[in-house]
C-alpha cells in the first residue's frame, strides 16, 4: 500500500536545498481511492469527476479510456508537473486512475518564470493530487549552460535523475510525463533523455494530440486548459550564447512588464547576442507597440534590465522560432 510522504521530507544529507513540499497540506494527503476500472465504462467514475458520454466525441472517448487504461497499468506513478495543460491533464488521469498511488513533482530553478510555481501549486490542489517541489542543478552543468541545440536534453536529464532518486522515497514504480504525439514531430532534445530514463507518455501511448489534450483538459474543468505553451526561460536565448541566472531573470522580467502592459496572454521577450531584445507579440498587437509612448515605455523598461538594443519582430509571435536557425548552425549535440 503506497503511503505519501510526510507534509515536510526531510532533506538532510541531500545536496538539493528546495525542501519538498505537499500542496495544501496535510488533507492533501487523503485522497480517494481510484474511481476508475479498466474494464469499466465511463460510468466507472463519479459523474462529478468525468463528464458524461453525450459530451465527448467517440474517439476522444476511447482516447480518456486508454489513458486511464495506462496509468492504471503503470503502479504508483511519480508525474512530471509543470503546471501546464499537457502535465495538468496526465496528473488528473493520475488522480483518477490510480488514486492515492499518484504523486506530482515539479522541478524548480532559476529557468522557472515568475509566477508558474504558484499555478502549478493551485492546479495540483484543484485536481486532487498531492504535489511535491523539489529543486534541480541544471545550472551547474557546463553543457547546460553552453547552451547548445541540445540544452533541452541536459535540463530533462537533470530532472529525470532527480526523479529516479526519489522514486524509493516515494514509493512510485515509474515516472510520466506530458508530451503529446505532436510534440514527436518538433525538436525535442529532452525526448531523448525521458527514453534514456524510462520515462512514460501516457498521452502520446494513449493517441493523443495537442487537441485531444486540451479538449480534455476543457471537459474535465481544469482551469489551464487553454493556457498557451510556458516553455522554460532559457528557451529565449539564442543557442550559442550561454545561459546565466542573470540573463533568465532579464527575460523573465520583461516578459511579465509588457505582459501587464500590453495586457497579453501570449509573447516571447527573445535574448540575442549582443543583449539584443527581440520581440514577438501576435501580429494584431504589433501596432500597439509602434505606439509612441508604448514604444517609449517598453524601450525604456527593458534598457533598465540590462538590454542595449530592443527591436520588434514583424512576422510576430510564434512558438519555436529560436528553432528556425537550426539547419544554419552547427552547435553540436545530440
Amino acid at each position: 500500500m503506497f503511503h505519501h510522504p510526510p507534509h515536510y521530507l526531510p532533506e538532510t544529507a541531500d545536496p538539493y536545498h528546495i525542501p519538498m513540499r505537499v500542496v495544501g497540506g496535510p488533507r492533501r494527503l487523503s485522497l480517494p481511492p481510484p474511481r476508475w476500472k479498466a474494464r469499466g465504462s465511463i460510468h466507472s467514475f463519479g459523474r462529478n469527476h468525468l463528464v458524461t458520454t453525450e459530451r465527448l466525441t467517440s474517439g476522444l472517448e476511447l482516447k480518456r479510456d486508454a489513458l486511464l487504461a495506462r496509468l492504471a497499468g503503470y503502479g504508483r506513478v511519480a508525474v512530471a508537473f509543470s503546471g501546464g495543460v499537457d502535465s495538468a491533464v496526465v496528473a488528473k488521469a493520475a488522480a483518477l486512475a490510480c488514486g492515492d498511488r499518484a504523486v506530482a513533482v515539479t522541478a524548480v530553478s532559476d529557468s522557472l518564470a515568475s509566477g508558474e510555481l504558484d499555478e502549478a501549486r493551485e492546479v495540483a490542489l484543484q485536481i486532487g493530487i498531492s504535489h511535491l517541489v523539489v529543486g534541480t542543478r541544471e545550472f551547474e552543468n557546463p553543457d547546460y549552460l553552453r547552451n547548445a541545440s541540445n540544452r533541452c536534453y541536459f535540463c530533462k536529464t537533470e530532472l529525470y535523475t532527480r526523479l529516479e532518486t526519489m522514486l524509493p522515497k516515494l514509493e512510485c514504480d515509474v515516472i510520466v510525463n506530458g508530451a503529446n504525439l505532436d510534440d514527436r514531430g518538433d525538436h525535442r532534445p529532452g525526448m531523448q533523455a525521458a527514453n534514456e530514463h524510462a520515462v512514460r507518455s501516457p498521452l502520446i501511448e494513449a493517441g493523443l494530440n495537442k487537441a485531444d489534450v486540451r479538449a480534455l483538459a476543457r471537459l474535465w474543468d481544469i482551469p489551464v486548459w487553454d493556457k498557451p505553451a510556458t516553455p522554460c526561460l532559457s528557451s529565449r536565448l539564442a543557442y550559442g550564447l550561454a545561459v546565466t541566472p542573470e540573463r533568465v531573470r532579464r527575460v523573465d522580467e520583461a516578459e511579465r512588464f509588457l505582459r501587464e502592459t500590453l495586457d497579453l496572454r501570449e509573447l516571447r521577450v527573445r535574448h540575442e547576442q549582443n543583449d539584443l531584445a527581440r520581440i514577438e507579440v501576435p501580429v494584431a498587437a504589433l501596432p500597439r507597440l509602434a505606439d509612441a509612448e508604448t514604444r517609449a515605455a517598453v524601450s525604456r523598461k527593458l534598457r533598465e534590465l540590462g538590454f542595449r538594443y530592443i527591436t520588434l519582430d514583424l512576422d510576430g509571435f510564434r512558438s519555436g522560432s529560436m528553432n528556425e536557425s537550426l539547419p544554419l548552425v552547427q552547435l553540436g549535440g545530440k
